[in-house]
């Protein structure tokens, strides 16, 4: 999945010359919490909901009057993302900076924005939980040939997998969760169970061998 597949296209800017006030005022009619500020067309810096409620707040040291100028509190340089680049690019640069946002800039026009809120909606997405469904939490041997030995299995009942996520649980395990196209998961975790693949979800189905 790519960054451009998720983005909000064409978001809402601000130049770097509107007041704080307009610019809260813009997020409150839109329902946005992240603007992009541009100068002359340009990326300059971004600023938030929250920047604009702490610059004005009573409790800052020296709050900014409503009148002044967004540039005086965007913050700049800005962090941002190319649209052809992987999501999981853009959710390591947001957890590494602790950001809540990324515009989405190509060839120097920002073309889009992506948020906390985007990244969620794809990873629901990705887990397939938008599709009729019922969910397997299993554990594995991480070698070569159990997830071949996994897929075989459902497909010769005619079970189709929604949605496949995968990761090492330590150095000689993995642990997957999946998403198919039955709801009778039981069922299907017995015969999962009795081919040695252990079953984590759903509960209270024993699977030592």
């Amino acid at each position: 999945m790519l960054v451009k597949e998720i983005m909000t296209k064409n978001p809402i800017t601000v130049e770097f010359s509107s007041t704080l006030c307009d610019t809260y005022a813009l997020m409150q009619e839109k329902g946005i919490r992240h603007v992009p500020v541009l100068e002359k067309g340009k990326l300059a810096g971004i600023i938030t909901d929250r920047d604009l409620r702490l610059a004005t707040s009573r409790l800052a040291e020296r709050p900014f009057n409503p009148d002044d100028r967004v540039e005086k509190v965007m913050s700049k340089p800005v962090q941002v993302i190319n649209p052809s680049d992987p999501v999981e690019q853009a959710i390591r640069i947001m957890r590494e900076l602790k950001i809540g946002c990324l515009p989405v800039v190509e060839s120097g026009e920002v073309v889009g924005i992506i948020t906390v809120s985007d990244i969620m909606d794809a990873f629901l997405k990705l887990i397939g939980i938008n599709l009729p469904s019922g969910r397997l939490d299993l554990r594995m041997e991480n070698k070569p040939g159990q997830l071949a030995k996994l897929a075989n299995l459902l497909a010769e009942k005619k079970i189709n997998i929604h949605s496949i996520l995968t990761y090492p649980e330590n150095g000689t395990r993995s642990r997957l969760i999946l998403r198919v196209d039955t709801m009778e998961v039981r069922m299907l975790a017995e015969k999962i169970c009795e081919n040695g693949i252990e079953v984590v979800w759903p509960p209270k189905i024993s699977c030592t061998k």
